[in-house]
């Protein structure tokens, strides 16, 4: 697995800062481990996404990176620039069975 990183962060004490106040801003626990990676369902599609990559083209994020994925419980919350980090509402990603997640290298 790669080392836990934010995207456009300068140096790893730079990355948990900006990973503790977007954690903040979303209202999501403090993790235990942190998600690297996610793939989920939802209405019927299996979607996936990573840090430091793209959404998918359904939520309409365009080339936003995404910058951290909470695990908030019962659902995902994955934070691009304009979903979750600078302004607006994360992408929720429902938990169930067929939801999987990797995590960083702690």
């Amino acid at each position: 697995m790669a080392k836990f990183f934010v995207p456009a962060a300068e140096d790893p004490e730079q990355a948990e800062r900006v990973y503790e106040a977007i954690r903040l801003f979303v209202s999501a626990p403090v993790q235990e481990r942190r998600i690297a990676s996610i793939r989920w369902r939802h209405n019927g599609q299996t979607y996936s996404c990573y840090v430091g990559g793209h959404m998918p083209e359904y939520f309409q994020t365009g080339t936003e990176p995404v910058c951290a994925i909470f695990d908030a419980g019962n659902l995902y919350k994955i934070c691009t620039g304009n979903r979750g980090v600078i302004r607006g509402e994360p992408v929720y990603a429902g938990k169930d069975a067929f939801s999987e997640v990797s995590y960083f290298d702690e």
